[in-house]
């Protein structure tokens, strides 16, 4: 393992989470924390009573400026970015040229630049993507030179507040450039938990102090990337790598809510994007299959390669499970996976197969849980 850790980045806060006790592991390039002391089910449990605190800062962080920039990237994306008011952001995709997912990332709207957040594992060749397929003229800048870090739960804003009291005022999928201590500290009202939160992007160089007051705080406990992950799953959001890649398309994938009207047929904008041929008829006609929510019988769950089949005894697998775990707070086994659309009706009986037995397992809506965002 040494040598394994030899290879993998560090964020800047590394040291504080070993310092708190956090069991690290490899996780898109970088040495994570998977848990702290608290372990994975009261970290998830904590997040959705109080504030949970996380270490993103192995996101990509991407400015893009440049004449029209905002048209510039509706080249490469399905969503309105000339839509996007200044101080908001959306939820978006890079497609590709046969209408599968490149990446899902944010994008806001700053005034004189777009920035985005971008996934770890996808951060090079999204940035490499953006470079070679916006006009020259568009400036691509990865930001590397600041941390960011996830404060989310019913308790976060009161805790935020203490430090950037503007926060109170954001409305979810806001954004806001506020000052603490003399540094520029940028702030969305957003995550990926299914609960009320901030993104925060801090200098490095007051990362540490930054983090350490927020923990100080007593509704805040760090939040490793086991429970980030239940906590995503019961809000039947999407892992890229997992449930979303380069062979699904938004619309099989349940995410034509990030396409607006003003990009589909008959809009003002319709098209103009790679993989509109595809993803523009999908919309239009359906696709062949679906994401789906998935709830198993009993008590054990049905992880991501888990075969599913029509019937108990049929011989091939209908579909399959992109993503698994248990769900502490709904107290029950919680998937998602994809299934041909004549079978994603939530209610339809289907069979999962684990260690060779089959188990039953029923169509579910999404999310889980309800959100708990500040609309």
């Amino acid at each position: 393992m040494a040598a394994e850790s030899a290879d993998l980045n560090r964020t800047v806060l590394h040291e504080l989470h070993v310092e708190a006790g956090a069991k690290m592991v490899p996780f898109a390039g970088y040495e994570m924390p998977v848990q702290f002391p608290m372990g994975v089910m009261k970290e998830h449990l904590h997040t959705r009573a109080h504030a949970g605190l996380f270490d993103v800062s192995h996101m990509g962080q991407v400015i893009l400026r440049g004449p029209d920039v905002a048209a510039a990237l509706e080249t490469l994306v399905p969503s309105s970015v000339i839509g996007l008011k200044e101080g908001r952001q959306r939820y978006t995709l890079l497609t590709s040229d046969a209408g599968g997912i490149l990446d899902d990332f944010m994008v806001a709207n700053r005034g004189d630049h777009l920035f985005a957040v971008v996934n770890a594992a996808c951060k090079a060749g999204d940035i490499a993507h953006l470079r070679a397929r916006l006009p020259g003229e568009v400036v691509v800048e990865e930001i590397t030179d600041r941390a960011l870090i996830a404060l989310q739960g019913p308790k976060a804003a009161a805790a935020l507040a203490i430090l950037l009291p503007e926060v109170a005022e954001m409305r979810f999928m806001d954004v806001a450039v506020l000052d603490w201590m003399e540094s520029e500290i940028w702030v969305s009202r957003s995550g990926y938990t299914g609960e009320d939160g901030f993104e925060i992007s801090v200098p490095n160089a007051k990362a540490r102090a930054f983090t350490e007051a927020l923990m100080a705080m007593e509704p805040v406990a760090p939040i490793g990337l086991g429970a980030r992950d239940s906590l995503r799953l019961e809000a039947g959001l999407c892992l890229y790598g997992n449930d979303i890649d380069t062979t699904t398309s938004p619309v099989e994938a349940g995410l034509h809510w990030a396409i607006q009207k003003v990009r589909r047929k008959g809009g003002e904008r319709a098209g103009g994007f790679p993989g509109a041929e595809r993803i523009l008829r999908e919309l239009e006609e359906g696709p062949a299959r679906l994401r789906v929510g998935l709830r198993p019988d009993g008590r054990a769950p049905m992880r991501a390669g888990t075969p599913l089949f029509e019937a108990e005894d049929a011989a091939d697998p209908a579909g399959s499970v992109t993503s698994g775990a248990f769900g502490p707070s709904v107290e029950a086994p919680v998937s998602m996976g994809y299934v041909p659309a004549g079978l994603a009706a939530p209610g339809t009986r289907l069979w999962g197969e684990l260690r060779g037995k089959r188990h039953a397992v029923a169509v579910s809506e999404l999310p889980f849980r309800t959100a708990g965002y500040r609309k």
